[in-house]
C-alpha cells in the first residue's frame, strides 16, 4: 500500500513539473511574440530605424517627458539641454538676395542662358547628356556675379555659394571635401522640395594656373578632379570615408571666372561644362547704368552719352564714378566738422552720418569720369616695378622720385 502511494506521488510530481515547464515555454513564446510585435506607443516615433532626425532638437523636445531621476542635472548640465543653438543649424554658405532692390537691369541673353541651364538639369530629357556646370566668363568688372544674383533672385533660388579662397587650404584634400559637402547640402535642399544650385565665384582664380609662376598644388588637382567626377556622376556624390551608394537629386552648378583657359582642359570640355562668354552690349551697359543712377534721376539720354563717352570702361567704372561724385560734399563735411572730431561722429555717434543726394548732371559725371581715367593711365604709364626690378633706381635727375612738373621742363 505504501509503495503504491509513493509511486502515485512521484508520478504526480512529474506531471506537475511537466505542467510548469509547459507553462514556462508558453510564457516565453508569448514574450517572444510580444517583443516581435511593432511598438505602437508614444515612443514609436523615436525608435531606432524610424527616427530620421535624431539631433539636438529631439533631445530638447524630450525634456519633462521622463522622470527627473533619469533626466540628469538641471541648468546647462542637464542631459536634455541642446549643446548646439538654433543658429548652428543655419547654413553658413546659403546666400539670400532679398536685400537686392527691384529695378536693376538683367540682360535678356544672360537670363536666358541661366534659366535654360537650370531648367535642363531638372528635366528628364530622353537620351540626352546635359552638362552639369555652366561656366560664365568674361572681362573684369562686367557684372557677372551681380547678374547671377539678379537671375537667382528672379528664379527664387537661394544658392549654396563658394568663393575662390575656399578652393585652397593648408590641409590637403580639404577644398575637395568642402565642394562635396556643399553639393550635398544643395542636394538636400532639393530633396525637401525647394530648388537650389551650387554657385562658385571666380573658379579660375582658385583652381586655375596663372602662368608658370603659379604653383600647382595637390588641392588644385583635387578640386579639378572632384568637379570632373561630380559632373560625370551628379546623382552619386559621396563624402570622404562614406561608401554608401545612394542616389541624390542632381544639383546644377554655376561658376564665374575671367579666363577659363587656365583651368584643366578635361574639366571644361563640352560634355561637362557649358561655357558662356559674357560681353555686355551697348544696350546692356545702358540698362545696367540706368539701374546704377536710378536714385539720382539721371535721364536716359544722359546715361547714353555717358556710356558713349567712356566706351572702353567696364560696368563697375560707372559705379565707382557715382561714388566719386560725393567726394566734394564729404570733403566739405570734414572741413566743417574737423578731422579731430570725425572719428567720434562716425564710430561712436548715436546716429549714422548720412549725406543728402547730390545733383548729378552730365557735365559733372564726365568731369569725374575723366579723373578716374587719368588715374588708370597713371597706373599703366608709371610702371615702377620695371625700373625697380631691372636694377637700382636711385634718386637723381632721371630717377622716379622726380616730380612730373620738373620732368616736363
Amino acid at each position: 500500500m505504501q509503495v503504491t502511494m509513493k509511486s502515485s506521488a512521484v508520478s504526480g510530481q512529474r506531471v506537475g513539473s511537466a505542467r510548469v515547464a509547459t507553462r514556462s515555454v508558453r510564457r516565453a513564446q508569448l514574450q517572444v511574440v510580444a517583443s516581435s510585435r511593432k511598438q505602437m506607443g508614444r515612443w514609436r516615433s523615436i525608435d531606432a530605424g524610424v527616427d530620421a532626425s535624431d539631433d539636438q532638437q529631439d533631445i530638447t523636445r524630450g525634456r519633462e517627458m521622463v522622470d527627473d531621476l533619469f533626466q540628469g542635472g538641471f541648468g546647462a548640465g542637464g542631459t536634455h539641454n541642446a549643446v548646439m543653438s538654433s543658429t548652428d543649424y543655419l547654413s553658413q554658405a546659403r546666400a539670400s538676395f532679398n536685400n537686392i532692390e527691384d529695378g536693376f537691369y538683367i540682360s535678356p541673353a544672360f537670363m536666358d542662358k541661366m534659366t535654360i541651364h537650370i531648367a535642363k538639369n531638372f528635366m528628364d530629357l530622353p537620351k540626352i547628356k546635359v552638362p552639369l556646370i555652366l561656366g560664365i566668363w568674361g572681362g573684369k568688372g562686367q557684372g557677372k556675379t551681380f547678374q547671377c544674383a539678379l537671375a537667382y533672385k528672379k528664379l527664387g533660388i537661394a544658392p549654396i555659394v563658394m568663393s575662390a579662397g575656399e578652393l585652397e587650404s593648408g590641409n590637403a584634400g580639404e577644398p575637395a571635401k568642402l565642394i562635396r559637402t556643399r553639393y550635398r547640402e544643395a542636394s538636400d535642399t532639393i530633396k525637401k522640395g525647394k530648388m537650389c544650385s551650387l554657385f562658385i565665384n571666380d573658379l579660375d582664380a582658385g583652381a586655375g594656373r596663372m602662368g608658370d609662376t603659379t604653383q600647382y598644388t595637390v588641392n588644385n588637382q583635387m578640386v579639378n578632379a572632384t568637379l570632373m567626377n561630380i559632373a560625370d556622376n551628379p546623382t552619386n556624390v559621396q563624402l570622404p570615408g562614406v561608401y554608401k551608394n545612394e542616389e541624390i537629386p542632381r544639383v546644377p552648378i554655376v561658376c564665374t571666372g575671367n579666363d577659363f583657359s587656365t583651368l584643366y582642359a578635361p574639366l571644361i570640355r563640352d560634355g561637362r561644362m557649358e561655357k558662356y562668354y559674357w560681353n555686355p552690349t551697348r544696350e546692356d551697359r545702358i540698362g545696367v547704368c540706368m539701374g546704377i543712377f536710378q536714385e539720382d534721376n539721371v535721364q536716359r539720354r544722359d546715361v547714353e552719352n555717358l556710356v558713349d563717352t567712356f566706351p572702353g570702361q567696364s560696368i563697375d567704372f560707372f559705379g565707382a564714378l557715382r561714388a566719386r561724385v560725393y567726394d566734394d560734399m564729404i570733403r566739405k563735411w570734414i572741413t566743417e566738422t574737423g578731422a579731430e572730431k570725425m572719428g567720434a561722429l562716425l564710430v561712436n555717434g548715436r546716429q549714422r552720418v548720412s549725406m543728402p543726394k547730390v545733383s548729378m548732371d552730365l557735365n559733372v559725371l564726365i568731369k569725374y569720369g575723366k579723373s578716374l581715367v587719368d588715374e588708370q593711365e597713371n597706373v599703366k604709364r608709371v610702371q615702377l616695378a620695371d625700373a625697380y626690378m631691372s636694377g637700382a633706381e636711385l634718386a637723381g635727375h632721371g630717377g622716379s622720385s622726380l616730380p612730373e612738373a620738373y620732368s616736363a621742363r
